[in-house]
């Protein structure tokens, strides 16, 4: 098979949060949400595929003194960048193969910019999906066949070593998942209850707005929970969510704890940790979590000092890793210092998560007594595209549980022209449903959202977006937030 890239375009939309999320040193009012699509040529014949991602502040670098303009500046630039290295590619017997010459262009071009691997790796990613896209819809086929089959020839071996020639059906599951619970994102700003909103503040928009009030409309029994490492502030917040997520709930539910990168050392964490757990109105509410997720500054994450005095820490939770996964092997530097894991976001890169899934499968099943995890994570990610390559991408991996936000924080896909809002209702009709005012939001029952019609689709999307009636993502620019 021979497939090659002939051209890269990229359009973007502005959105509008309906309420702040605040995740550690940022709140997200607004942002771009920019759309890439790539003509590729298999075999003679061409398809076009698309890709889409938010572009979010303060999460890729996490400089509380770069302006959100410099922010954006570097991600359109690295996405640009990553369209001319593919083309540059040539032809490639397989998409995993143009998919790594992208890679390592990208990683040299990087070594002259003061982008970090999260920020350089993104642009990949974003070319990755939309080439898996073209060639799943070139060849009739949908991203879980293409995975089990690796008609994509993925070659694990490249990325870890020690899988040699497997690949990955055997270490995935049979079939992909058709439903996913929902793990319901509490954000630092988030009200808990009526009382906690504001009169200027509240909403009547149709869509819940305080925890409880989720909690009944959607049936949530998981959820994210954020800290911000302010010791007696958080100690008193997770009070407060104990008694709300216990009473709606019923007690019945399961959550993880974000840390946001908000600790410097593991004993500052250990100690926090030891006082939640010993608090009478928090200790039984911890018994219910999952893992911490990030709890160290990526500068310090994966140094030896910090997996010294992790792996020292002998009755700690489960810990994983998200910001600090910034490289192909960040994974496995994690669990040599004691992490149990890492997350999954399309954001870091397809056959990265792969990877690293099939790392952690074959970990387990090595270490019957150790706790292995690959999470899904989220940062108001939002359909038609982006969520849904993101759900065909965990329900291939079988990941039972996802962080799910961009419906809780904007109003569905209100913002959409109203011709693709029809054939999402249409072809997605499982994962969407009508809102009152008529647009699209995420059907959440019972604490799940079905996903047969993305897996069904050839990666994840059933509609056609037509991104060029968006903004040109080279006439854009971040004052474009403020305006209208």
């Amino acid at each position: 098979m021979s497939v090659s890239v002939i051209g890269c375009d990229f359009h973007i939309l502005k959105m509008r949060t309906r309420m702040p999320f605040k995740y550690g040193i940022a709140t997200l009012t607004a942002l771009p949400h920019l759309f890439v699509s790539v003509e590729l040529r298999v075999d003679g014949a061409t398809a076009t595929g698309i890709a889409a991602d938010g572009l979010p502040p303060k999460w890729f670098t996490k400089n509380p003194n770069q302006p959100f303009a410099d922010e954006l500046d570097a991600m359109l630039d690295v996405a640009w960048k990553a369209g001319e290295h593919i083309r540059a590619a040539g032809e490639r017997e397989t998409v995993f193969e143009l998919w790594r010459s992208t890679y390592a262009a990208q990683e040299a071009w990087s070594l002259d910019t003061s982008y970090p691997p999260l920020l350089w790796a993104f642009g990949v990613t974003l070319i990755e999906r939309a080439t898996i896209d073209a060639f799943c819809r070139a060849t009739h086929t949908t991203f879980a066949d293409a995975v089990r089959d690796n008609t994509l020839g993925i070659r694990l071996g490249d990325i870890y070593p020690e899988f040699g020639d497997a690949e990955p059906a055997a270490f995935l599951p049979r079939e992909p998942s058709r439903e996913i619970t929902v793990r319901h994102t509490v954000g630092l700003a988030d009200p808990l209850t009526d009382s906690d909103i504001f009169d200027e503040d509240r909403l009547d928009d149709g869509l819940p707005q305080a925890l409880d009030e989720c909690i009944r409309q959607y049936g949530l029994n998981h959820f994210k929970i954020k800290v911000n490492g302010h010791y007696e502030g958080d100690l008193e917040r997770l009070r407060r969510l104990a008694e709300v997520i216990g009473t709606a709930t019923g007690g019945d539910f399961r959550f993880t704890l974000d840390g946001n990168e908000q600790f410097w050392e593991v004993e500052a964490l250990r100690a926090f940790w030891h006082a939640a757990c010993n608090d009478d109105r928090i200790g039984g509410f911890m018994d219910r979590i999952i893992f911490v997720e990030q709890p160290f500054h990526r500068s310090v994450a994966l140094t030896d000092e910090i997996g010294e005095t992790l792996r020292a820490w002998t009755d700690r939770p489960p810990v994983i890793i998200d910001e600090s996964d910034g490289e192909l092997t960040s994974l496995s530097s994690a669990l040599e210092r004691g992490y149990a894991g890492t997350s999954h976001k399309n954001c870091k890169g397809v056959f990265k998560g792969i990877a690293n899934a099939c790392l952690i499968a074959r970990r387990a099943a090595d270490d019957l007594g150790g706790t292995y995890i690959v999470s899904a994570e989220d940062l108001a990610n939002v359909g038609p595209v982006a969520l849904n390559q993101d759900l065909a991408v965990l329900a291939t991996l079988g990941i039972p549980h996802a962080e799910r936000n961009g419906h809780h924080y904007f109003r569905g896909l209100s913002m959409v022209p109203d011709d693709l809002q029809a054939q999402v209702l249409e072809r997605h009709a499982d994962l969407y449903r009508r809102h009152r005012d008529g647009y699209p939001t995420l059907d959440v029952s019972g604490g799940r959202i079905d996903v047969g019609s993305v897996v069904d689709a050839p990666f994840g999307v059933a509609v056609d977006p037509n991104p060029s009636r968006f903004a040109p993502a080279s006439d854009w620019h971040a004052d474009s937030l403020n305006a209208g």
